[in-house]
């Protein structure tokens, strides 16, 4: 498994953790890295960067997801869905020289592997959705 792919995982864990456990963040980050064993320091990083904008522009991200979820509200979206589509939006936000798609199906093949068969439909349209507004906004500005 590559480096980035790795972080994602391990970015989309702490979310999980931090959205289901109501845990102050630092706490999350403290737990969280605790009997991980070794993780090297490109990973823990490049997750740790991740964790931060959608933590820090976690209004923003969710607002983002809550529109271009259409007929879906948040608290309703499976769990593991959820944080994919906020660890991809931030990631957009965050890395904006990474390409949307490389950002989507990393986001795909991950909702894969944690979530549900249909997850990756859902998460593709919501976050390729979301990627264009991005993009028109940044090419406006």
């Amino acid at each position: 498994m590559g480096t980035r792919r790795k972080s994602r995982e391990l970015a989309l864990q702490m979310l999980f953790q931090a959205d289901l456990g109501q845990q102050p963040i630092e706490d999350v980050r403290k737990t969280f890295w605790r009997g991980r064993g070794e993780v090297e320091r490109d990973v823990q990083g490049f997750t740790e960067d991740i964790f931060r904008v959608a933590q820090d522009r976690s209004a923003d991200i969710d607002k983002l997801i809550a529109d271009h979820a259409q007929n879906w509200r948040m608290d309703r979206m499976a769990a593991v869905d959820r944080n994919v589509l906020r660890s991809a939006v931030a990631e957009m936000l965050g890395y904006p020289t990474t390409p949307r798609a490389v950002i989507i199906n990393e986001a795909i093949e991950i909702a894969r592997k944690f979530s549900s068969p249909e997850s990756a439909q859902f998460i593709n349209g919501v976050l390729d959705s979301i990627g264009k507004e991005l993009e028109s906004a940044r090419n406006v500005g």
